[in-house]
């Protein structure tokens, strides 16, 4: 399956230089990183199937309420 995605080309370059680096398509870089963040989710979501509503809440209660850092940001 092909998919077009836009990317800031900041992000790209990184994603190129690490490719490159590892000796391996951008292509097969991106889908890596997409298959490590799609199972990430899974989890969350499997996580959260065995805790109840108000467990989740306050779990989130521990987050710390701050603005991201500006390497964390888009």
């Amino acid at each position: 399956m092909t998919l077009s995605v836009t990317l800031p080309d900041a992000l790209y370059q990184q994603v190129a230089d690490l490719a490159s680096r590892q000796q391996v398509s951008v292509e097969r870089m991106v889908a890596a990183a997409l298959a490590e963040q799609l199972a990430g989710w899974r989890r969350v979501e499997q996580m959260a199937k065995l805790a109840g509503h108000d467990q989740f809440l306050a779990a989130l209660d521990k987050v710390p309420d701050t603005e991201p850092a500006p390497e964390d940001r888009f």
